[in-house]
This record gives structure tokens, C-alpha cells and sequence, in this order.
């Protein structure tokens, strides 16, 4: 069959809409383009007019002010609206997507594919994915989940666009994405903290705030580096750079002593089932 030359050209072989043009989904418009593919077969619906000019003047994506209009003739939709209006999002959606069933790919926290699924109308290849704040920059981390609809070009799709601002896994059980939230979604959070208080405790010690901060934020950015390029676990990292007696060795004590493992564990369970809770709170 010939093509619609009234079609948009195609992203690496599909047409992606956006419902929502926050920080989130303008990482991923800008980390597609910059990746080489096709800025007109990127569509973004965004009701701030603001927002619409900056993405269509920064990225060169066609803008609309409603969903319906992006996701005409979409290969993905992607869901980029905040949890609490993510159902009425979908209702207007629903006769728009019609017989064509594009995939359906949800960022938004909390929303569970079979909630998303029964406010589509049914029968819809979705994946849901919990995309972290540093994708802006194209270092996120993205757990995914597919329900059954989901074919393996689907799949690849999925990760073409998340896995554009950083890596991208998948999750074989849905329930595990709230501990993938706790992890990664809300990990960077947990990372700001730790900045914040090496930095505040070396000022403490007498060093200028910039110093220490430079210092720290290195510090960490090398550490991150050594664990992704090094590959040996984080445990073999951690002996090789304390030796029996040391200063490090002195200061994991103390860590050890106020019981930092169970605190972050703790850390992490609260994070997981608060996301239970928004997850149940979305339930017709």
C-alpha cells in the first residue's frame, strides 16, 4: 500500500505524540532529535502556549494544544500528564486512538497498565515506565513494564524513546515498579541528600562552601563513573579504598554505628509503599 504523503515522516521507522510537555517529555523530544531522528514525525500536546512555542521553536516538532490532535495518525503515544488528570487524559483519548492502537506508553507515577488500560477502552498494548529527573541531562534510568498486547516491535519502540535520555530496564512483575520508583525514581533525591549533608559537614570542619562543594559533587560524579565503567560490585569498590585503620575505614564505622543500611532500607520501603497507596487511589 503507498504511503499518505500527508503522514509525518517517521521516527526511526514510527510516529511518536506526546500528551504533555513538561520537563520529562521535553528530555525525551530533545534527546530523539538530538539522536538523529525525524523532528516532523514528533508531535507534542501541551495546553500552555508557552510551553507549545518553546518545544516547536528549540526541537522543530509540530505543537497542538490538544491530545487528540497529536496522536492523530501516532505509532506511540506517550502520556506525560501527572497522575491526577492521567484518567480524564485518557477518556478524551480513547475515541481518538480508535482502530488504529497505536502503543501506549505511560511516565507518570502510580498508574497501573490495567487502570490505563480500562480508561483506553480495552484491549491496548501499553508500557509503563518510571523514567528518572536525570534523563534531562542523559543519564535517567528507566525501569519498564509491557502488559500482554505488547509486541516485541512494540518493545522496541518503548526503548528507542526512554532508552534516548538514558538506560532503560525492563521489570517482569508490575508490582516490583513501585520498588523501582523507591529505587530510581526517587533515588536522585536520596543522592541530593547525601551532597548536601558531605557538604555540610565539611564546612563544618572549617572549608569554604564552594570548596566543598566542588568537592563533593566530584567526588560523587567519580565514584558513579568507577561503578558503571569498573563493573565490580559496589562492595569490591568500597574494600579497595578502605584500608584496615584508615580514615575511611573510620568513617564507615560510623555509618555502620548509626546504621545506615537499615536506614536507607527503611527509606526505600516507605518510598515503595507510598506508591502502593497513589497506585490504589486511582482505582474506579
Amino acid at each position: 500500500m503507498p504511503s499518505n504523503p500527508e503522514r509525518p515522516a517517521p521516527v526511526h521507522g514510527f510516529r511518536v505524540a506526546f500528551i504533555g510537555g513538561g520537563n520529562m517529555a521535553r528530555s525525551l523530544v530533545g534527546a530523539l532529535v538530538r539522536g538523529g531522528a525525524r523532528a516532523d514525525a514528533i508531535a507534542v500536546a501541551e495546553p500552555n502556549a508557552e510551553l507549545r512555542a518553546a518545544l516547536a521553536r528549540d526541537f522543530g516538532v509540530a505543537v497542538h494544544e490538544r491530545g487528540t490532535d497529536a496522536a492523530q495518525d501516532a505509532d506511540v503515544v506517550v502520556l506525560a500528564v501527572k497522575p491526577q488528570v492521567m484518567k480524564a487524559v485518557c477518556g478524551e483519548l480513547a475515541p481518538a486512538l480508535g482502530a488504529s492502537k497505536p502503543l501506549v506508553v505511560s511516565i507518570a507515577a502510580g498508574i497501573r497498565t490495567a487502570q490505563l488500560d480500562g480508561w483506553l477502552g480495552g484491549g491496548r498494548a501499553i508500557v509503563r515506565a518510571m523514567p528518572n529527573t536525570p534523563a534531562l541531562v542523559g543519564a535517567g534510568a528507566t525501569g519498564m513494564i509491557a502488559n500482554e498486547a505488547v509486541d516485541t516491535g512494540q518493545r522496541e519502540r518503548a526503548e528507542a524513546i526512554l532508552g534516548a535520555a538514558g538506560r532503560t530496564v525492563w521489570i517482569d512483575d508490575e508490582a516490583l515498579m513501585d520498588t523501582v520508583t523507591a529505587l530510581s525514581g526517587s533515588g536522585p533525591a536520596y543522592f541530593f541528600l547525601l551532597v548536601e549533608a558531605l557538604e555540610d559537614a565539611a564546612v563544618a570542619q572549617g572549608l569554604p562552601r564552594a570548596t566543598a562543594r566542588s568537592l563533593a559533587v566530584q567526588t560523587c560524579v567519580g565514584a558513579g563513573r568507577m561503578l558503571d565503567e569498573d563493573g565490580e560490585p559496589p562492595t569490591v569498590l568500597r574494600e579497595r579504598v578502605t584500608s584496615p585503620g584508615g580514615t575511611t575505614a573510620a568513617a564507615l564505622q560510623a555509618f555502620a554505628d548509626g546504621d545506615l543500611r537499615g536506614l536507607v532500607a527503611r527509606a526505600v520501603d516507605a518510598a515503595a509503599e507510598r506508591g502502593r497507596q497513589l497506585s490504589a487511589a486511582y482505582d474506579d
